[in-house]
């Protein structure tokens, strides 16, 4: 540590002190990055062994970073901002590894596998309702450890000790964010599989071979029930199955109705127009229980890609026919092979509710190895293939902080969220292409300007396709080029901002503005042509904001290409 060579003018006994906090302080660093390895290997005996011997030396640095002694250094020239530094260090590790011996204790029976089990679920439940609070207040103390580093100097004139520092922040933010997903999963999953009483959730099937704002229109959909545990899904049923309402079922506000129409609280193809999934989620639910005038817990919404991760899990599963669905076709067959494969409509659906009806069946056995389920929702929730809403207010409180809620959220700062539903009412956005570009510059007398760069490509392949795929419901009338394609596209500004100009392919246009959730919202009809290109420039005016930039992702078959670029000087502190 070279803050240990800048006690030399001090004195002997100063330099001992140093040294030996250095030395509890890297065997701490080192014990740590030994337990990753442990933990990993599911090793119980050396994993409290680890623990242990980080937990004691964080223990001992600590202590000989509170004594009068190294008090009456962090007063000392040249030394004062090293000494504090270093005692923050200290402050933090002894923290954190106390945290992680109270996790360690309560996680001891989900990596035993013990409790494991579909039979046991009752007792894994249990165990995770008493983890919600131990996790919380782990949370919590983090938080704690971190802002007190956070308070000690970053600049102390010694770049090693600085790096330390910055490298320990980022560790305690990433177990912050880690411990805190955790607490909320803790505290949910139990009440959510029917821990204190059964649950029924609206379970849709979202198409996003036609985009809808929350991903893709609902094909088909059915309830899912959870009982202790035990999970089932039934009434499957093709999005016919539920009647439209001659009147709107649930009201979103005044500014909902304005964008969308009453439409969107009538019918299902139209219910999720929006980004912001608890609108969707409450129109179905509510339009479940006027046809059936049963009360739904909430609803679950799922696509094919989300499928495949399932069942990359679960394994294959096997239809009446003999034929295998698995992650690797699941996404072709249902988004493209299907429409080809089923010229008539009813056949079509009958083969995407038998895909449904297997993965249905097979889904209580993803719930066999909990630590085998988490790999496999961490990319399904990041990229929003499965959205989550509770009609119990404690749940959704608690939900909405997550991405699994699918809320759009009113918070303020640089925002870019690009939105596109299909007005053709085809499915030829299996084939859509998206990029973004999103450029930040630098911030003066309280705004910045910014623009977003909008390329959209219709990759048709030149083969003929099913007229249910090209099909032009928007105006069948008309001639158009077969495989055409016209999206209604939305991009979400961040709170507060102002469009500058709009352009589309190089030429002004005028842009429809509205508002939703706060954000303001420019938006055009698109026509896209065959293998055609589109692109959309938008020159905003944000308020600053040192917040950093966000650019959610609309769930589609192919992943949208993204890129930030802000300017180095940013938006300061």
């Amino acid at each position: 540590m070279v803050f240990v060579a800048t006690l030399v003018p001090v004195g002997g006994w100063s330099v001992h002190l140093g040294l030996s906090v250095r030395d509890h302080l890297e065997a701490t660093r080192d014990a740590l990055v030994h337990l990753r390895a442990v933990v990993s290997a599911r090793d119980l005996d050396r994993i409290a062994l680890t623990l242990a011997t980080a937990r004691r030396h964080a223990a001992e640095a600590r202590r000989l970073t509170s004594g009068p002694d190294w008090s009456l250094l962090t007063h000392a020239p040249v030394l004062g901002d090293g000494a504090t530094t270093v005692r923050g260090l200290a402050e933090s590790a002894a923290e954190l590894t106390d945290v992680l011996a109270g996790v360690q204790r309560i996680g001891t029976p989900f990596l035993t596998g013990a409790s494991n089990s579909p039979d046991d679920m009752a007792h894994l439940l249990a165990g995770l309702q008493a983890a919600a609070p131990v996790l919380d207040g782990a949370a919590a103390r983090l938080a704690r450890a971190r802002a007190l580093l956070a308070d000690s100097p970053a600049r102390t004139g010694m770049a090693a000790l600085d790096q330390a520092r910055g490298a320990a922040l980022y560790q305690i933010d990433r177990l912050h964010g880690w411990m805190g997903g955790a607490a909320t999963a803790a505290a949910l999953i139990p009440p959510m599989l029917g821990n204190n009483g059964p649950r029924r959730y609206f379970l849709a099937f979202q198409t996003n071979a036609e985009s809808r704002g929350t991903g893709g229109l609902v094909g088909a959909f059915g309830i899912l029930k959870a009982d202790h545990g035990r999970v089932g899904v039934t009434r499957l049923a093709a999005n016919t199955g539920l009647d439209g309402s001659p009147r709107p079922v649930t009201d979103h506000g005044p500014a909902f109705r304005a964008r969308y129409g009453k439409a969107a609280v009538e019918l299902l193809s139209v219910s999720n127009l929006s980004p912001h999934y608890p609108y969707a989620a409450k129109t179905w639910t509510a339009l479940w229980e006027r046809q059936t005038g049963r009360r739904l817990d909430g609803a679950i919404a799922i696509d094919p890609v989300g499928l495949s991760y399932l069942l990359g899990l679960i394994g294959p599963v096997t239809l009446r026919g003999g034929e295998q669905i698995t992650a690797t076709n699941v996404v072709d067959l249902t988004e493209r092979a299907a429409y080809a494969r089923y010229p008539d409509p009813v056949a079509r659906k009958r083969f995407l509710i038998a895909v449904a009806q297997a993965v249905g069946e097979a889904l209580p056995k993803s719930f066999a190895e909990p630590s085998a389920v988490l790999p496999v929702l961490k990319p399904m929730i990041q990229e929003r293939r499965i959205q989550i809403w509770s009609r119990h207010d404690a749940e959704q409180r608690r939900l909405s902080g997550t991405a699994l809620s699918g809320v759009l959220p009113q918070r303020p700062g640089p925002y870019a969220g690009l939105v596109v539903n299909n007005s053709a009412g085809g499915k030829l956005d299996y084939y859509l292409n998206r990029s973004l570009e999103y450029n930040l510059g630098p911030c003066r007398d309280g705004r910045r300007a910014t623009r977003v760069r909008i390329r959209l490509t219709n990759d048709v392949p030149r083969v003929a396709l099913p007229s249910y795929v090209t099909g032009r419901l928007d105006s069948p009338g008309l001639p158009h080029l077969a495989g055409s394609n016209l999206l209604w596209v939305s991009l979400y500004a961040g709170v507060g901002t102002k469009l500058a100009a709009a352009r589309i392919d190089g030429q002004p246009f005028e842009a429809i503005n509205e508002v939703e959730r706060s954000h303001p919202v420019y938006s055009n009809l698109l026509e896209l042509a065959p293998r055609e290109s589109r692109t959309l420039e938008l020159d905003l005016v944000e308020p600053a904001s040192a917040r950093p930039p966000s650019v959610p992702v609309q769930p589609l078959v192919r992943p949208q290409q993204t890129r930030i670029v802000e300017d180095r000087d940013g938006c300061g502190p």
